[in-house]
């Protein structure tokens, strides 16, 4: 799955075009690299957010192409905050 659409479909980010735009920046990192939007995550891998002042690391548990809210935060676990 593309890094953006795993961070919309999480709800880590709200939308797919601020989620590419953020990977674009250079503000998504994905085991310690820098990620484009079209970089693919798999499960396992750790991503690194850059939002504003605040750094997330979360790790992926689960990909899915749709999730109701509730099971959107069982895709990933937080690591940092």
């Amino acid at each position: 799955m593309r890094v953006d659409k795993f961070l919309k479909v999480s709800r880590l980010i709200k939308r797919r075009t601020v989620a590419k735009e953020a990977c674009d920046k250079g503000l998504v990192f994905i085991n310690g690299k820098q990620a484009k939007g079209s970089d693919q995550v798999k499960e396992g891998d750790i991503l690194e957010l850059h939002l504003g002042d605040k750094v997330v690391k979360v790790e992926v548990l689960k990909l899915k192409e749709h999730v109701s809210k509730d099971e959107a935060s069982e895709m990933y676990k937080v690591l940092e905050q």
